[in-house]
């Protein structure tokens, strides 16, 4: 940490731990409903479940990108955020706004459309949140010292996120075209802007951890930038196979579908490719170990799972499958929480002074929940193929192809158990550090230098 206003950042991401925990927790609900106990219907159906999982994932990494902004912009613009109270108060009313969506799901209040559950009233709170958090960040990158290609990717992924959720606010009573426009926000988020996002994370930590020279990396984060915009956006098409659009867009989703994962191929090799060529042997190797993490996993997790099952002639089949949450939960658990940790794990021993750095405790958490997330996806995709072939193939009813799945979920509450497991040994080392304090300030220069 080299500025005070980076502190800041420390309570963005405490705020992801805790909806992170909440999340895990609905999680596990939904697994029990799957494996047939589903004992808390009467308080909590499954519909519910599921609507406050998926948007506490959205809000716990919204919050986790928001700590990551607020600590990387100061740097890399050597200016201090141009208002810290500003920014604590974005913090809260994020917060709030996280809070009322859940309570709102539990009163049947909430929009009817997939991944778009939050009430209408707060859409409002949400945009006056996201235009204050990006001017904070536009103007300490305006006021600072430097332009940095790491800090104006990753602004223009959030800046692009922040655009993107306007399309999702827009009512139509054609169901084609509410589906069409709800993609521009679904898709356009964690397979187009949310991957400049990461990559502007990534190249931060690359260039603190590796030692290599700034222009290499950055050239990388070029070619990155250019595949995602080519294959993310025209990918879009594969969503809409079936709302009714015209034709090409069978054809031009399935031709760049199959290109999406260049992206993550690329991401996968640059960081590698860095960590290699770096001469700086920085002892944070726990931030490093998610780093590196995170560009492999979400290759294998977004790239290849998604290329699997993303082409028409597959998709025809696995579309609205237990498939796409195998795909799903792998991508996301790859491509922006492992980034989510990576920055947590660097910035934190840089807040607080407390370099707890190679840890048994932090390599177990990387593993545990590594090898956890690998079970529960195998698990997804053992009950998906089958329930492709039982439901799609054989022509069975749709509730007795569910009640023959309830034994893979099993498997998969064991690895979820598992995964749980280490996500808990990943908190416990994050409030271990304590909290932000002044005196890191003159603790780090030491660090940077060597």
């Amino acid at each position: 940490m080299k500025y005070k206003s980076q502190k800041v950042a420390y309570w963005f991401f405490a705020l992801s731990m805790l909806l992170l925990s909440l999340q895990l927790i609905y999680g596990l609900i939904m697994g029990f409903a799957h494996a047939g106990m589903d004992g808390l219907h009467e308080f909590i159906p499954f519909n519910t479940a599921k609507a406050v999982h998926t948007n506490l994932l959205v809000v716990w990494l919204l919050s986790g990108f928001m700590g990551a902004a607020y600590y990387i912009i100061p740097e890399e613009a050597q200016h201090e955020l141009v208002s810290v109270k500003l920014a604590y108060v974005q913090l809260i009313s994020l917060a709030l706004v996280g809070v009322a969506a859940i309570v709102g799901y539990h009163f049947n209040y909430w929009e009817g459309r997939k991944f778009l559950e939050i009430p209408r009233p707060l859409d409002y709170l949400v945009v006056v949140n996201v235009l204050l958090f990006m001017g904070l960040i536009l103007m300490t990158l305006f006021k600072g010292k430097r332009k940095t290609t790491t800090a104006l990717v990753l602004t223009m992924g959030l800046l692009f996120a922040a655009l993107l959720y306007l399309p999702g606010m827009i009512h139509f009573d054609s169901q084609v075209l509410d589906s069409f426009f709800r993609w521009w926000v679904v898709h356009l988020w964690v397979e187009g802007v949310w991957e400049l996002i990461m990559g502007g994370i990534l190249s931060f930590l690359l260039i603190k951890l590796t030692g290599v020279d700034r222009e290499v990396i950055e050239k990388w984060l070029y070619v990155i930038v250019g595949l995602t915009f080519l294959s993310g956006i025209l990918g879009t098409g594969h969503h809409y196979y079936y709302i009714g659009v015209n034709k090409i867009w069978l054809i031009v989703g399935g031709i760049f579908s199959a290109l999406e994962p260049l992206a993550f191929l690329a991401m996968a090799l640059f960081a590698v490719n860095m960590y290699r060529k770096g001469e700086k042997k920085h002892p944070n190797k726990t931030a490093l170990l998610w780093t590196i993490g995170s560009a492999i996993v979400s290759f294998v997790g977004a790239g290849l799972l998604g290329f699997a099952h993303t082409l028409p002639q597959t998709n025809l089949y696995t579309h609205g499958t237990i498939v796409t949450a195998m795909h799903g939960h792998l991508a996301f658990w790859g491509a922006y929480a492992m980034i989510v940790f990576a920055i947590i794990s660097y910035a934190l021993p840089n807040m607080t002074g407390r370099k707890f750095y190679d840890t048994s405790r932090g390599r177990m958490a990387f593993w545990i929940s590594n090898i956890g997330m690998i079970g529960m996806t195998v698990a997804f995709g053992v009950a998906g193929v089958a329930q492709v072939y039982m439901e799609r193939k054989m022509k069975m009813d749709f509730m007795t192809v569910q009640k023959d799945l309830e034994v893979h979920f099993w498997v998969l509450i064991i690895m979820a158990t598992m995964f749980i497991v280490g996500i808990t040994l990943y908190i416990i080392e994050f409030f271990k550090h304590g909290q932000p304090n002044d005196e890191a300030l003159e603790i780090n220069e030491f660090i940077e230098n060597q």
